[in-house]
């Protein structure tokens, strides 16, 4: 019977740390080589492209075709310094009650162009 004894296995005991290294370092460029092939093998495969149409709502700005509201003649524009007291408060109720009206006129066009 022949025993070979060689310096990795004698003395200090690392031909087993060797022969592991060895098949960890085979096993990591075999998965590697794995790996790679399975990536290039779905690269190869095309996948058919779908075309959806898909219906998007968009504003768009539209100019307000509003009718023009014009301004009245206010009934205090008339007045001076030498009126009645009398006078011009009375004009100056009735202007009050054509600017409610104006702006009831005015709200209306701005509601119509919403």
């Amino acid at each position: 019977m022949t025993v070979v004894v060689n310096s990795l296995t004698c003395g200090s005991g690392m031909g087993i740390f060797w022969s592991v290294r060895r098949v960890i370092r085979d096993l990591a460029c075999g998965i590697g080589v794995v790996v790679t092939l399975l990536y290039l093998a779905g690269c190869a495969t095309k996948a058919e492209t779908e075309i959806r149409y898909v219906r998007v709502e968009v504003p768009v700005p539209v100019p307000c075709r509003a009718p023009h509201v014009a301004t009245p003649p206010w009934a205090s524009a008339g007045l001076r310094k030498t009126d009645s007291l009398d006078l011009k408060v009375r004009a100056l109720l009735a202007e009050r009650r054509q600017r409610i009206g104006y702006e009831k006129l005015l709200s209306a066009a701005l509601i119509s162009c919403q």
